[in-house]
């Protein structure tokens, strides 16, 4: 029996896929590896903490406009997340004494801002203004398929001057932008700093399409933390897929991706076992579905040219630590983030992220007790060729280099943990079945803008791509994009 549709893992991107297709009537079979949907946005319970495994600052669960997308993918299965506001989107504390809260309140965040810089008022305006454009365009219309042609033109004709103004943006990153308006060096610093936060990029590599929707988005939909933690946006998803009449298998690890006369036509898993399908879906990486689902040595050119362009971003050194609420003074924000030399903002270790989703949702952890979950880039070579101990005392050293530094914002932290598991990038390929653990894909120069980012469709008939490593990138709202992208072309391509 051959599904319309085979989705290789139950990433974000992957299910908005699936909830898209079936929701349009596709036969759709999601294959996943793990027990639990969601990948890195997923959840584990320890001791009566629900960790979240990945980044907790969400976009997409507003209500108003096109952007908020993973509201609409939600509703288009009949299904809704309950989410909480963030009145502070980050609470930034960094070198000379830059200590700063991203309000969402856009001119209260450039009051914020301006305090510190206020000879560069004018330039901060018109900068973060510019941003506001690029949203807007995006705002004004449905985000599906790029590569639908007949969309495209419905778009231009409903939207001329959005679609204009967006093609403007297509080849710029933001970094040359801040610079037109932007003489203070440790102002671009700052600027640097909020594109690494979430593109693992400074500014100069950040696509200003990505900027324009992060920096706007957060003060418009705003940053909202779905009730119960970051993996019920997977568990509703899977719910609604259900409902729709497509399914879910878990352990379901796929090894291979078969192809017939260069087409492919379905996926072998770890035990053997075969599916086919008319389309198939890789949620896995570029790097996981070009050299280990497919034979490498018959990766498509424009594979090797899209490896030649990017490079995996670093996995992450994670704290999942419980601890007793009186640590956290009153009036303490969910998001922070650390940096004491501007030097180090891209080294290991260098910006410690910061979050504490039971600020907003008490229910995540034992009554009197809060989760703090601190994440710092690391790569996975520094982890490999350890022995049990060995790896054990490492994780031990590098949690408290950590938690020492935490102390600073949070005095007492020490005495009054609870719960302290550590992840690598070793836990991080293990459980999520990323390549090195990796993040995603960061440009290994700099590049114009976001044109040389694949789209869905890949070079073997057949098969497409979706998540962080296609148009538009990382984030969850990002992948949800993909995600619509994808289930678009698709359902055009089958005639749904």
């Amino acid at each position: 029996m051959t599904n319309d549709v085979i989705v290789i893992g139950s990433g974000i991107g992957g299910l908005v896929t699936a909830t898209q297709l079936a929701a349009k009537g596709a036969k759709v079979l999601v294959l996943e590896r793990y027990l639990i949907p969601g990948s890195s946005a997923g959840y584990f319970e320890r001791q009566g903490y629900r960790f979240d495994v990945g980044a907790s600052m969400i976009f997409g669960l507003g209500q108003n406009g096109t952007t908020n997308l993973l509201t609409r993918a939600l509703s288009a299965v009949n299904v809704s997340q309950e989410a909480i506001a963030d009145p502070v989107q980050i609470h930034y504390h960094l070198p000379q004494g830059l200590d700063l809260k991203v309000d969402r309140v856009y001119e209260k965040f450039l009051q914020n801002l301006i305090a510190h810089f206020p000879h560069e008022e004018q330039g901060i305006r018109r900068f973060y203004d510019e941003c506001q454009k690029v949203f807007k365009c995006l705002n004004s219309m449905d985000l599906l398929s790029l590569e639908e042609p007949r969309y495209l033109l419905r778009v231009f004709f409903q939207h001329p001057l959005a679609c204009l103004g967006l093609a403007k943006y297509l080849p710029q990153n933001a970094g040359d932008v801040a610079r037109r308006y932007i003489k203070d060096l440790q102002l671009l610093k700052f600027i640097d700093m909020e594109c690494y936060c979430w593109s693992v990029v400074p500014s100069d590599m950040t696509p200003m399409i990505n900027a324009g929707m992060v920096f706007s988005d957060r003060h418009y939909g705003g940053v909202n933390y779905p009730k119960g933690g970051v993996g019920q946006i997977a568990q509703k998803l899977v719910e609604g897929l259900e409902k729709a009449g497509g399914k879910i298998q878990y352990q379901a690890r796929v090894t291979k991706i078969l192809t017939e006369r260069g087409k492919a036509v379905g996926v072998q898993l770890a035990n053997g076992k075969v599916y086919r399908g008319k389309r198939i879906i890789s949620n896995a990486t570029r790097w996981d579905t070009f050299e280990r689902l497919l034979p490498v040595e018959e990766m498509p050119r424009n594979e090797k040219k899209w490896q030649q362009n990017y490079q995996k971003s670093p996995s992450f050194l994670s704290l999942h630590i419980g601890v007793k609420e009186s640590v956290l003074p009153a009036g303490t924000e969910c998001h922070h983030i650390l940096l004491e030399d501007w030097q180090k903002m891209t080294a290991a270790e260098g910006t410690v992220f910061v979050s504490i989703p039971t600020l907003l949702d008490p229910d995540l952890a034992p009554n009197g007790y809060h989760i703090i979950h601190a994440f710092t880039p690391h790569w996975i070579d520094d982890w490999q060729k350890l022995s049990p101990s060995e790896y054990e005392a490492k994780k031990e050293e590098a949690a408290w280099r950590i938690i020492d530094r935490l102390e600073k914002i949070f005095p007492g932290l020490n005495a009054a943990l609870d719960y302290l598991e550590v992840g690598t990038p070793r836990t991080h390929r293990r459980f999520l079945g990323r390549e090195d653990g990796t993040y995603g894909p960061i440009p290994r120069r700099k590049l114009r803008g976001l044109l040389s980012m694949p789209f869905n469709r890949t070079a073997i008939p057949g098969l497409y791509c979706v998540g962080d490593s296609t148009f538009p990138g990382q984030g969850l709202n990002a992948v949800a994009f993909s995600g619509f992208a994808c289930a678009h072309r698709i359902a055009v391509d089958l005639g749904l």
